[in-house]
């Protein structure tokens, strides 16, 4: 559709901590499936025919395996869009998310790749829509007409608790166990993407970053930067922030400014242009208290994510410095997590069915 224009930067960065850099992004024409470079500078133009494909993997299992498993996801991802029989939109992105899954599980059988997944967060726009999707804690967020708001949502542990009122969006900020993701791509044989369509407007911006980045800059601090600076720019500042205070772990960002005569002005609510398509349901809805709770908490965590073990201790208290605060030097000690995490879960599941009486 010629009349939207693309403005797009990405930009990703080990860190400070890490040795390696797991994440993976891309930014691909959808018909050709061929990446355009938006790294090296800012890039304007036209959208193509049959549409942008923006999308950032964030890998975990340690030993090359995190990268492997997040380049494989948007490779996989590229690949399978690039098919085109006439399935609806969201429809060929559930079917693709489902292909890059079943690559990676079938990639880590090798025994140097056992355990190895990956998030992903993609955005596919075409003419004035763009249909998100997401599995895991990639996020993606909007700004229009100065409002910054974020269209995913976390598919963790401590999401989880915040929607079940067990803990606030502040506490959730400093658990210990705020880096546990309750699925991913390539640690199970089925995934369940969320999936919803944004009806694009003229001036809208569209953030996508890791956990790295999302956990060290505030959403005030991210506003402050898109609404203050081009693409290229913001990616850049966002970056360097998230490292000044400490670059833990691996730091990706993508941002896209939509211009163009075929989108309608910034009116209204974000929420009258925002539909939910397929939902993620992370735990079973609370009825009653389960009467074995343990299996069923080992049922929600089908896909742990143990970038950071969870241990069972007090939550350490929190950091003045807000979106600062430290978190400690990654752990793949996935057995321990997961035993850990089964048991919070299990209680989570408890307190949740209680609350729902």
């Amino acid at each position: 559709m010629g009349g939207v224009i693309v403005i797009v930067a990405a930009k990703t960065d080990v860190g400070r901590v890490r040795t390696s850099n797991e994440d993976s992004f891309a930014v691909t024409e959808v018909a050709s499936g061929n990446l355009i470079d938006a790294t090296s500078q800012e890039r304007r133009l036209p959208l193509p025919d049959r549409g942008l494909l923006l999308a950032l993997s964030d890998g975990m299992g340690g030993h090359q395996a995190g990268e492997v498993a997040s380049a494989l996801v948007l490779e996989s991802l590229r690949s399978a869009l690039r098919e085109d029989d006439g399935t609806p939109t969201a429809s060929r992105i559930e079917l693709a998310i489902q292909r890059a899954n079943a690559d990676v599980v079938e990639a880590a059988k090798s025994a140097d790749k056992k355990g190895m997944g990956a998030t992903l967060t993609a955005l596919l726009v075409q003419d004035a829509d763009a249909y998100l999707a997401q599995v895991g804690d990639s996020r993606a967020y909007l700004l229009r007409d100065g409002r910054l708001r974020q269209l995913s949502r976390d598919q963790s542990l401590v999401q989880l608790l915040v929607d079940g009122g067990v803990m606030t969006q502040e506490e959730a900020k400093h658990a210990p166990q705020k880096n546990v993701i309750l699925q991913a791509m390539g640690l199970a044989s089925d995934v369940r993407a969320a999936v919803a369509r944004l009806q694009l407007r003229r001036g809208d911006t569209v953030l996508l970053c890791c956990d790295g980045l999302s956990n060290a800059v505030s959403d005030d601090e991210l506003r402050s930067l898109l609404v203050s600076s081009p693409p290229g720019d913001a990616c850049t500042k966002a970056i360097a922030l998230a490292n000044e205070r400490g670059g833990e772990d691996n730091l990706t960002a993508i941002v896209a400014r939509f211009e163009g005569s075929a989108l309608l002005p910034p009116e209204g609510k974000i929420t009258a242009t925002f539909d939910e398509l397929t939902a993620f349901i992370g735990a079973p809805k609370a009825k009653a208290p389960a009467p074995s709770p343990a299996p069923k908490a080992v049922d929600v965590l089908k896909q742990p994510r143990a970038v950071d073990a969870p241990k069972a201790a007090p939550a350490p208290p929190e950091s003045p410095g807000g979106p600062s605060a430290k978190r400690p030097p990654p752990s793949y000690a996935r057995t321990a997590s997961i035993v850990v995490v089964a048991v919070v879960i299990a209680v989570v599941v408890a307190v949740l069915a209680m609350h729902a009486r």
